[in-house]
């Protein structure tokens, strides 16, 4: 590590400390040339894959796009706020998982989905609907079927 005042490659870490939340560390130095000291912060620094949208162009992973795609299909939904971060966070962790430089767009898709059916089957339907680009009312159909259980007709 250079000394940020001389610039001397020569530098001592003297302490080291984990920060309370246990991602960050905390190191004191010394530069052995002019004596001084500063302090560095090592971090882990994670890198979401790159998104191959369907024409084949390639996107940054902007979660504020996640973000809004579930908003948008929770739109008027009971749902609170901590349970749409835990979906996001489940994607995000998901995808960092996976150790995949690049994803395609259509998987993101599958996950939203997944966390959809989860959160709210009338969100799910609403995204499906798009997602999928439902053609006619039987395609709908199946979609209420594979989310909602049966119902029984009564009997008199």
């Amino acid at each position: 590590m250079k000394c940020p005042f001389c610039h001397h490659e020569d530098t001592q870490v003297i302490d080291t400390r984990v920060s309370e939340e246990g991602d960050t560390i905390r190191r004191r130095r010394r530069c052995a040339h002019c004596d001084k000291r500063f302090t560095t912060y090592e971090r882990i620094e994670l890198s979401m894959p790159v998104i191959v949208k369907k024409n084949g162009s390639r996107a940054e992973f902007d979660p504020a796009k996640l973000r809004a795609s579930l908003m948008l299909a929770l739109r008027k939904r009971p749902v609170s706020a901590e349970a749409v971060d835990a979906a996001i966070h489940r994607i995000e962790e998901k995808l960092l998982s996976s150790g995949a430089r690049e994803v395609v767009s259509g998987h993101i898709g599958e996950l939203v989905m997944r966390e959809l059916k989860r959160l709210d089957k009338i969100a799910y339907i609403r995204f499906a609907s798009v997602y999928k680009s439902f053609e006619d009312v039987a395609e709908f159909q199946d979609a209420i079927a594979e989310v909602g259980p049966e119902r029984k007709t009564p009997t008199k």
